[in-house]
C-alpha cells in the first residue's frame, strides 16, 4: 500500500508545526509525482469542480494549505484567475509559484490567526490539509472569518467522526453545513474523504 511510502507515513504521524514544515519542504520536489501519479490523488479536481459550481470564475479564492498548487491548477483550468495561496512550507510554495496560477502566495500557519481581513475572499478551498497529523477542525473558524461566500474543504474520511470534524462543524456558530458528501481521495488505496461545503451563518 502507498501508505507505507515513508513520507506519507510521516505526514499521517506529524506531531507539530516544525515537523510538518520540515517534511513538506523535503517532499516538495516529488510531491506531485508521488501523490497524483503514484497514489491516484484526485481530491483537488473534485473539490475545484464543486467550487466552480458555487461561484463564478471571477471570484477571489483563497487556497488554504495550497501545497504545490495542485488545487490552484485545477481552479485555473476552470477559468479562475484570482487565486491566493497560503501554506506552512516554503518549499511547497516555491513549487506552487512555478505553476503560475496564483495572484499571491505567502507563508502562513493555519493554526494561528490568518493575515487577512474579515470577508477578504469570495470563496475558500482547503484540500488535503484536514488529515491525520495536521491541523484540527478549529482551523475552520478562521477560514469562515475571511470568507464571505462558500467554503469547500476535504476531510479524510476515516477521521470525519473519530477526530471530531463532524461534531465540530455541526456545532459551529459561525457557519452552517451545506453538504458533506463522500468522494474519492487516493484511488490506489481506496481512501475516501468528505467534501464539505460551508457557508457563513
Amino acid at each position: 500500500m502507498n501508505e507505507d511510502h515513508p513520507l506519507l507515513k510521516r505526514a499521517y504521524g506529524l506531531s507539530g508545526k516544525e515537523e510538518a514544515e520540515s517534511l513538506y519542504d523535503e517532499w516538495a520536489g516529488t510531491y506531485d509525482a508521488d501523490t497524483v501519479e503514484s497514489f491516484g490523488y484526485v481530491a483537488p479536481g473534485h473539490a475545484a469542480e464543486r467550487l466552480a459550481g458555487l461561484v463564478g470564475p471571477e471570484a477571489a479564492v483563497l487556497d488554504a494549505g495550497c501545497g504545490t498548487g495542485l488545487v490552484g491548477a485545477e481552479l485555473a483550468a476552470r477559468g479562475f484567475t484570482t487565486i491566493d495561496g497560503i501554506d506552512l512550507s516554503q518549499g511547497m510554495l516555491d513549487v506552487a509559484r512555478g505553476k503560475r496560477v496564483y495572484r499571491e502566495l505567502r507563508k502562513a500557519d493555519l493554526t494561528e490567526p490568518l493575515p487577512f481581513d474579515d470577508n477578504a475572499y469570495d470563496a475558500t478551498i482547503c484540500v488535503g490539509t484536514l488529515t491525520e497529523g495536521h491541523v484540527g477542525p478549529e482551523v475552520l473558524d478562521e477560514l469562515v472569518r475571511v470568507t464571505r461566500g462558500p467554503l469547500v474543504v476535504t476531510v479524510l474520511g476515516r477521521i470525519w467522526e473519530s477526530l471530531g470534524y463532524r461534531a465540530y462543524i455541526e456545532g459551529m456558530a459561525t457557519a452552517r453545513l451545506v453538504e458533506a458528501d463522500e468522494m474519492p481521495y487516493h484511488l490506489e488505496e481506496g481512501l475516501t474523504c468528505r467534501r464539505v461545503v460551508l457557508r457563513a451563518a
